[in-house]
């Protein structure tokens, strides 16, 4: 793990900035999720389509990532600049009301996210090591809350704006400029990323030989794979048992919210056990209880999108963790985060898309379902394994 020094705050401008950025990385995907019936009777596409439009930014995720490695020959402050640029164009193009550039959107806006969600961590580590536990708490704080907001408001600005759920997604645009306006004051703080902050070099055979490595990744993947069907899919399911998409959002942002606070917890969870076996079995069951009462029990759904946002708050902490505890120093730490944020993402994907084209099969929940449940069962199994005391 990184040695925190003891070094200056950065300035008030620059975190206001920092915590700006941050709250770009989530939120324009999290609001697809509540309209997504809505786009699907306006585009008259199949629930397979919808599932591959809620796919696209995990694709994006894991396929595009290293383009953050630019921020090594520009300047970290410039990429982020230029991700947040492209972020922007990427919502203004997703709203022009064309199937085509509702997919050319997503994946223009998912690939400047997918520069910042590299690039953020970079620069906790860079410029506040000395509260690098604290920052990454808070960041994580960040694009959660907002996240949140997104899901719940998403479905009500549909219906007061004059252009419908088009305006409700571009709106997100007027984010991604302000914080733009914040970030360019900081185009002068640093030209050139340090080489400790984005490593360059090969990635190490042992890595990709390591089942603990591979342990990490599917845990990483598997546990995502679960927040991005609960978000993209079970507003639709709720609605076929009479429960309106307003209400659906509203029940995502209580989701997301527990999740916050379940997942700030970890620190004080990590301090009574020897390892995070057991951490990643309760997270990963609670998970399971809130897919299960949603499917068996809909009409209790506010009590199990509580339950499953306890397991994903944990879960995502928890898989962030892996990566810097399972690995022994600080280069094997960049290239299991490589391993993990990579593959773990493109595993994600496939969990909407697969989910939607079940169900397009067989014309029943029930099997969809019935995969997710699996997969939860799988991740459980990989959160125990990866949760022991050991390194690669």
């Amino acid at each position: 793990m990184i040695k925190e020094r003891n070094t200056p705050l950065p300035s008030t401008l620059y975190m206001i900035g920092f915590f700006l950025v941050a709250a770009n990385l989530r939120a324009p995907i999290t609001g697809v999720g509540p309209l997504a019936d809505t786009i699907q009777q306006y585009f008259q596409i199949s629930p397979s389509l919808i599932g591959l439009l809620n796919t696209t930014p995990l694709l994006i995720f894991g396929l595009l990532s290293p383009l953050a490695i630019f921020g090594q020959r520009i300047g970290i402050e410039r990429m982020i600049l230029i991700a947040l640029m492209i972020l922007m164009i990427g919502i203004l193009l997703r709203s022009q009301g064309s199937l085509s550039m509702l997919f050319i959107g997503s994946i223009v806006l998912s690939t400047g996210i997918a520069i910042g969600n590299v690039l953020l961590p970079a620069l906790i580590k860079r410029d506040f090591s000395s509260y690098i536990s604290q920052m990454s708490t808070a960041y994580s704080i960040t694009f959660g809350l907002t996240a949140a907001i997104a899901s719940g408001i998403t479905v009500p600005l549909s219906i007061i704006l004059t252009g419908q759920w088009r305006s409700a997604l571009a709106i997100w645009a007027i984010l991604a400029f302000i914080a733009i306006i914040f970030w360019l004051p900081n185009l002068k703080r640093h030209n050139i990323t340090p080489k400790t902050s984005i490593n360059t070099q090969p990635k190490s055979i042992a890595i990709w030989r390591s089942p603990i490595a591979w342990q990490v990744t599917g845990f990483m993947g598997l546990q995502s794979l679960t927040f991005y069907v609960t978000i993209g899919w079970f507003p639709t399911y709720l609605k076929s048992h009479d429960i309106s998409l307003s209400a659906s959002g509203w029940l995502l942002t209580l989701f997301q919210v527990i999740s916050l606070f379940a997942g700030a917890a970890i620190p004080f969870m990590m301090r009574i056990t020897k390892d995070q076996r057991m951490i990643a079995i309760f997270a990963s069951l609670s998970s399971l209880t809130g897919i299960l009462g949603i499917f068996f029990l809909p009409k209790l759904a506010i009590i199990w999108f509580a339950i499953g946002g306890i397991g994903s708050g944990i879960s995502i902490i928890l898989a962030l963790m892996f990566i810097s505890l399972r690995s022994s120093n600080h280069q094997q730490t960049t290239q299991l985060s490589i391993m993990a944020q990579s593959i773990g993402y493109l595993i994600a994907a496939t969990g909407p898309f697969l989910f939607g084209l079940l169900f397009e099969i067989f014309n029943a929940w029930s099997a969809s379902f019935t995969v997710f449940i699996i997969l939860v069962i799988l991740q459980t199994v990989l959160g125990c394994l990866a949760g022991r005391n050991q390194t690669i």
